[in-house]
């Protein structure tokens, strides 16, 4: 079966995620940044780790890696319409992400500690909650 590109659109708005309205922006980066930095906790230490800290392992590619998969959020909050100011805290978040990551040993363990995904996340959440107050998730 072929689907030409406006069946597939039809199909693909109908889908829970998949639209390009806030609140499924909002899903699509909550689920990122919860691969990117919250997959699994390490027992004995009791800390989410994510890929961003386990693909980060592998000098530059890992760092490089993880950084497109950050700026996949940027992106996301950039068709949102998030200011310049925003969107470039954002980067900044994952440009210091990526080059103290890609120091060895010590990157890795930064990378424990410095989670940009989560705190690029919450500059999207803080926009979207003013912006688009009807989706406002009371978090407990």
């Amino acid at each position: 079966m072929h689907m030409d590109q406006d069946q597939f659109d039809r199909f693909a708005t109908t889908m829970p995620g998949m639209g390009s309205d806030a609140a499924s922006v909002r899903a699509r980066v909550e689920a990122m940044e919860a691969v990117l930095e919250r997959l699994f906790v390490v027992p004995g230490i009791r800390r989410p780790v994510g890929l961003d800290a386990i693909i980060g392992l592998i000098p530059v590619i890992g760092d490089i890696a993880t950084a497109a998969m950050g700026a996949y959020i940027v992106w996301e909050a950039r068709n949102l319409g998030l200011s310049k100011w925003k969107l470039l805290r954002m980067a900044a978040n994952i440009g210091f992400d990526t080059a103290l990551g890609a120091i060895p040993f010590v990157g890795d363990a930064f990378d424990l500690f410095w989670r940009s995904n989560s705190r690029n996340l919450r500059i999207l959440r803080k926009h979207l909650d003013k912006h688009h107050p009807k989706m406002v998730i009371i978090e407990q």
